[in-house]
């Protein structure tokens, strides 16, 4: 989710955007205040079996994770192990190298894959930031994302800018 709030500089108004972390709003589309960024809203609401943070709504009253809408989400595997196996794919290590190392499925790999696609911003900034990893590297593993299809499909289209920077 991105928050905006204006800043004054001596030009003018300008807007600047930043996420907004996952316990700040009420992800509940239905919700009368979904979106909005009130700490007042938001309740912590225990732990899942696997440690989670859980959160509650107090409009309306529905419960959500830390991990909800993040590529985390419902994940049986630790999440440092998936940013793991990511960082190594960006370091150029195939997959069925990773598989045989680490003792994922190749399948599995392949779907973590996937799904950090869609969060290509987040994962970014974990990789860059906890990994050291360049965003030539990062370019790289989308570009190999673009190429991983189904087995036996033909390789995806990849669009002009590989990198969720370019969005």
């Amino acid at each position: 989710m991105v928050k905006s709030s204006k800043a004054n500089q001596s030009c003018g108004e300008t807007m600047t955007q930043e996420l907004a972390e996952v316990g700040e709003f009420c992800p509940n589309e239905d919700c009368a205040v979904y979106g909005q960024i009130e700490d007042s809203h938001i309740v912590r609401y225990g732990k899942t079996a696997a440690g989670v943070q859980r959160y509650q709504c107090r409009v309306c009253g529905k419960s959500f994770t830390a991990t909800k809408d993040t590529l985390f989400y419902r994940k049986q595997t630790p999440g440092k192990e998936i940013v793991e196996t990511l960082a190594l794919l960006a370091e150029g290590m195939r997959i069925s190298s990773i598989s045989r190392v680490k003792g994922f499925k190749e399948d599995t790999i392949l779907e973590w894959l996937r799904q950090a696609a869609e969060h290509a911003e987040q994962i970014e900034a974990v990789l860059m930031e906890r990994y050291q990893v360049s965003q030539a590297q990062i370019d790289g593993l989308w570009a190999y994302v673009g190429h991983k299809g189904q087995k036996g499909d033909t390789p995806k289209a990849t669009t002009g800018a590989n990198s969720g920077a370019a969005r």
